[in-house]
C-alpha cells in the first residue's frame, strides 16, 4: 500500500514529521517497507533566467539562449517552442543526471554552437507526461534549488511516498483514511471529517438493476446511478500527481476517479458507459458456465459455473468485484455514465480471481473485505467528484438488495486487558482508544465498526488496545513466586525423563535422529499402523500419508540411506511421539534405538563382531536405569511381530506392565525397508515407568545388609523348546523379598537326557536383611523355587 504524505494529511490534521509517522506506523502493525524521497532525484536542478534568445544560424527550431545561473551566464541551446527571453526555467548544468531521459548532461556542440547544459521539461524530470515545452516558473530566484521551489509552491510533486505492508487481517488499512484513523488513535493528529451531502437526483435512473435470488449471498447490495452530460478527459493535475506518485498511470478522469477511491477509502468502484448498456438494465447473477468477456486488460475470459457476473440484456458486462469489461468501459467520447458501488462476497471473489488468474486492485480489496456500510456513501462521494470536475447531471440512485448486517459486539473487560497486555492502561484510556478506532461503546460492550472484519472476539479488543498503547512501552518484570522458598521445577517429570533419556542414549554412543511424524502406508503397516485412523486427509506427499505407529521405521529408513552411502555401522536413536489413532489420547511418547553392522571397525585381533541382541539389551537396560525404572524386572516373550520371534524380549513389571522391548529386527522387515542386517532395536515407553514415590531432590540412604548372602544351585530337565527365561522368571517369583538374583550358569543337551530334552542349571542368590538364614529357611525357599519352576516350565528337578 502506497500513499503520499500530503494525501495522508488530507485525512489527518497533524504536525508530525515523516520519521514520527513512519515509526508510529510500524509500531501499530502497519510495517513501513520504504519511504521514497521523490525530491532526491531533483536535488541538482537549479533555477535560471533566460536573458536572451536568438535563432540558431543553422537550425530553424533551435534557440541560442543566454541563461543566468548560479555559476554566471551560460549559453544553452534549446529546441522547445516556448524557449524565449524573460522566463524563469529549470536548468541542468553539465554533470547533472536527468532521470526522464536517463542521461548525464555534458558540454557539447549542436550544429557547431557550444551548449553548456539544458533547460528541462516536466517529462524529463518525471513530473508528468508534459513534453511540449520547457518548464516555465511564475516565480523564483536564480540559483535556488528546484526542489525547494516545488516544496513551497507545488509540494505534491516532491511529496515523500510511504509504502507499508498490509497483513491480510487489516483491509481497512488499504485506504488512506484507515491509516489516518490509526495514527489519530495513537495521538499523532486529529482525524478530519470528509463527508459530503447526498446528491439529489434530477431524474429517474434510466438503467434498472436486479440481483438474482440465488446470488444475494454473493452480492448482497448494489447501488448505481446515471450521470449524463459528463465531459471526460485528462484528470486535474492534483489527481494525476496522486496516482502517479503511487505508481498508477493516469488514464482519463472517469477511470482515475475509481482508482482514487480505491486507495483513498478502500472502496473499489466501477463506471460503465451508460450508452453501451443494452436494454437499459443490469443483472447480477451466477454464471451458468461458458460465458465469455473481453476484460479491460484486453484478455478474453471464460467463466465457470457459480462465478458472480454483471450482465446487461444481451451479454456479460463485468466480472463482479474483479474486473470490468472492455466493451462498456469509458473512453474520451463517453458522455453518459453509470456509476456502480456494490458489495461482493470476499470468498467468492477470491475463488473467481484465482480461477481466472486476475490480480486487480478491486479483487485485492474485495477478497479481504471492504466496509459494506459505506456503500451508499461511496456512490455519493464519487457522484459529487464527477459533477465537480466532469460536470453533468445525476439521476436518482437505484438500489438492489440491502446492506448486509455484520454488526456484533464483545465485552470489554478492562482488568483482563491489563492482565493480558502486561501494562497499566486505565479503563478510560482503553475506552478512548477503542472510540478513536471507530468502536461504539455501550456500557462494557464494544460494538465493532463495519470496516473491521478482523475483529471477531474479546481477544481482538485486547489486541487493539495493546497496539495503540504500543508494546514498546512494556517493562520487564520478574514473575512473582507462587510459593515461598525454593521454586518448584518448571519441567514436568515426563519432560525431565525425556531429557535424561536423550543424554543417556548419547552417552552410549547413539546419534540422535529427528524425523517427520508422517511415513508411507507400507512402512506403517510393517509396524502395526497404516490404518484409516492414522491416514492424513491432505498429505505432503505419498511418502508421508500416515502418522507413524513407531519410531523404528524412520530409524531403519535412515540406516538404509546411510548403508547405501557406505556407512554400515550405526547407532541411532530418536525420542518423539507415535500415534495409534487420530484422537488426542492416541498419541504416546517413545524412545527407540537401532544398532546395525558391527561393534567396531575391522580388527586384526578379531575384536570386531556383528551386533547382537545382548548389545541392545544392555543399552535398553542402561536407558531404563537412567530414567528411574526399577532394577527388578521380568523379561518375557510375546513381543511385536516386527521383532525376530526367538531373539527379542519384553522388559516388564508384570504380565501387563511393559516398559520396553528389545531384540533383533525381523528379516522380513529389513528386506522390505532395504536394510542390510543384522539390525537390533529397542523401544521404551517412558510413561509406563512408575514415578518415584518421593519427589524430593535428595537420594535415599544406601540400604545394605550386613548379613551374608547364600547361593543354591538347581538343575532342571525341561523340553528343548523351553526358554531359560521362563525358569529365571519363575525362580525370581518364588520369594520376592528374599531372592536377590537368579542366573543361568549351565546348559546340557543330549546324552542320557534323551531326545528333545535339555538341562538348565540355575544359581539362586538369597540375601537376608534381618537375620541369618538357617537351613530350614534355605530349604523352604528351595522348595518354593522347585515348585514354581516345575509349574512354569513343566520340567523336573534333575537327580
Amino acid at each position: 500500500m502506497k500513499f503520499t504524505l500530503s494525501w495522508l494529511k488530507e485525512h489527518l490534521d497533524t504536525t508530525a514529521s515523516i520519521d514520527e509517522i513512519t515509526y508510529a506506523l510500524t509500531d501499530l502493525g502497519l510495517e513501513v517497507e520504504g519511504v521514497e524521497d521523490r525530491g532526491a532525484k531533483l536535488a541538482d536542478f537549479t533555477l535560471g533566467y533566460v536573458q536572451s534568445a536568438e535563432k540558431h544560424p543553422d537550425a530553424d527550431r533551435l534557440q541560442i539562449c543566454q541563461v543566468d545561473t548560479d555559476e554566471g551566464v551560460q549559453q544553452i541551446i534549446c529546441g522547445a517552442p516556448n524557449a524565449r527571453q524573460g522566463i524563469t526555467v529549470v536548468v541542468a548544468k553539465p554533470g547533472v543526471y536527468v532521470p526522464g531521459i536517463d542521461t548525464t548532461i555534458g558540454v557539447g556542440k549542436i550544429r557547431g554552437v557550444e551548449s553548456f547544459g539544458m533547460m528541462a521539461s516536466e517529462r524529463e524530470l518525471e513530473l508528468s507526461e508534459e513534453h511540449d515545452g520547457i518548464i516555465e516558473l511564475p516565480s523564483g530566484n536564480v540559483g535556488d534549488r528546484f526542489i525547494d521551489w516545488l516544496a513551497e509552491n507545488d509540494p505534491a510533486k516532491v511529496d515523500p511516498v510511504i509504502e507499508i505492508a498490509i497483513t491480510p487481517n487489516r483491509p481497512d488499512a488499504l485506504g488512506v483514511r484507515g491509516i489516518a484513523r490509526d495514527l489519530a488513535a495513537r495521538g499523532l493528529g486529529t482525524l478530519k471529517q470528509r463527508n459530503v451531502p447526498a446528491v439529489e437526483g434530477q431524474f429517474p435512473c434510466p438503467i434498472s438493476v436486479s440481483i438474482d435470488e440465488d446470488t444475494l449471498d454473493q452480492c448482497p447490495v448494489f447501488y448505481g446511478r446515471v450521470i449524463r452530460g459528463v465531459k471526460n478527459g485528462p484528470s486535474p493535475a492534483w489527481l494525476q500527481d496522486k496516482l502517479r506518485a503511487i505508481g498508477l498511470r493516469p488514464i482519463s478522469f472517469l477511470v482515475d476517479v475509481t482508482n482514487f477511491f480505491t486507495y483513498d477509502r478502500n472502496r473499489p468502484l466501477h463506471v460503465f458507459d451508460a450508452d453501451k448498456v443494452a436494454g437499459n438494465s443490469l443483472r447480477i447473477h451466477r454464471a451458468k458456465g461458458g460465458e465469455t468477456l473481453m476484460g479491460l486488460d484486453d484478455k478474453e475470459y471464460t467463466f465457470s459455473e457459480g462465478m458472480t457476473l454483471i450482465s446487461d440484456a444481451e451479454k456479460v458486462e463485468s466480472i463482479a468485484g474483479v474486473m470490468g469489461g472492455a466493451e462498456s468501459g469509458c473512453s474520451m467520447d463517453t458522455v453518459n455514465v453509470f456509476v456502480e458501488a456494490a458489495y461482493f462476497d470476499p470468498v467468492r471473489t477470491a475463488y473467481t480471481g484465482r480461477a481466472l488468474k486476475i490480480n486487480s486492485d478491486a479483487r485485492y480489496r474485495f477478497e479481504r473485505g471492504i466496509d459494506p456500510e459505506w456503500t451508499p456513501y461511496a456512490i455519493e462521494h464519487a457522484t459529487q467528484m464527477i459533477l465537480d470536475i466532469a460536470g453533468g447531471e445525476a439521476s436518482e440512485v437505484v438500489v438492489a438488495g440491502k446492506v448486509p448486517d455484520y454488526s456484533r459486539a464483545y465485552k470489554l473487560d478492562a482488568a483482563r486487558v491489563q492482565s493480558l497486555v502486561g501494562m497499566t492502561i486505565s479503563e478510560s484510556e482503553q475506552r478512548k482508544t477503542l472510540t478513536a478506532l471507530g468502536f461504539r461503546l455501550e456500557g462494557d460492550m464494544a460494538h465493532v465498526p463495519s470496516w473491521r472484519p478482523d475483529v471477531q472476539g474479546e481477544a481482538d479488543l485486547v489486541e487493539e488496545v495493546a497496539r495503540i498503547a504500543s508494546l514498546t512501552k512494556l517493562e520487564g518484570r520478574p514473575l512473582p513466586r507462587l510459593t515461598t522458598g525454593v521454586p518448584k521445577p518448571v519441567l514436568s517429570p515426563m519432560q525431565r525423563r525425556e531429557a535424561i533419556a536423550r543424554r543417556a542414549c548419547a552417552a552410549l554412543g547413539y546419534n540422535e535422529c529427528v524425523s517427520y511424524s508422517f511415513i508411507d502406508q507400507a512402512s506403517a503397516a510393517l509396524f502395526g499402523g497404516g490404518t484409516d485412523g492414522t491416514r492424513l486427509e491432505n498429505p505432503i506427499s505419498n511418502d508421508m500419508s500416515h502418522m507413524r505407529p513407531s519410531l523404528l521405521p524412520a530409524l531403519l529408513q535412515a540406516a538404509a540411506r546411510n548403508q547405501a552411502r557406505g556407512f554400515p555401522d550405526m547407532a541411532l536413536f530418536e525420542v518423539g511421539p507415535v500415534f495409534t489413532g487420530g484422537e488426542p489420547g492416541d498419541q504416546h511418547l517413545q524412545i527407540s534405538g537401532l544398532l546395525t553392522g558391527s561393534t567396531g571397525p575391522k580388527d586384526v585381533h578379531g575384536a570386531s563382531r556383528p551386533v547382537d541382541v545382548f548389545d541392545v539389551k544392555a543399552d535398553i537396560e542402561a536407558v531404563l536405569s537412567a530414567i528411574g525404572a526399577p532394577a527388578k524386572v521380568q523379561i518375557n516373550r510375546n513381543g511385536a511381530d516386527w521383532f525376530h520371534p526367538g531373539r527379542h524380549g519384553q522388559i516388564c513389571l508384570g504380565p501387563k506392565k511393559v516398559l520396553g522391548v528389545f531384540g533383533e529386527i525381523h528379516p522380513r522387515v529389513l528386506a522390505a525397508l532395504d536394510v542390510k542386517g543384522p539390525a537390533m532395536g529397542f523401544t521404551i515407553w517412558p510413561a509406563e515407568v512408575p514415578l518415584p514415590r518421593k519427589s524430593g531432590a535428595t537420594r535415599p540412604a544406601l540400604n545394605t545388609s550386613a548379613l551374608q548372602a547364600v547361593e543354591r544351585d538347581f538343575a532342571f530337565v525341561v523340553d528343548a523348546d523351553v526358554d531359560a527365561l521362563t525358569l529365571v522368571n519363575a525362580a525370581m517369583g518364588a520369594d520376592k523379598a528374599l531372592i536377590d538374583d537368579v542366573r543361568v550358569f549351565d546348559e546340557f543337551i543330549g546324552g542320557a537326557l534323551g531326545e528333545g530334552k535339555k538341562s538348565l542349571a540355575l544359581t539362586v542368590r538369597m540375601q537376608p536383611s534381618d537375620k541369618t538364614l538357617k537351613d530350614a529357611d534355605i530349604e523352604a525357599v528351595g522348595a518354593k523355587v522347585i515348585d514354581k519352576v516345575t509349574k512354569a516350565s513343566g520340567g523336573v528337578l534333575r537327580g
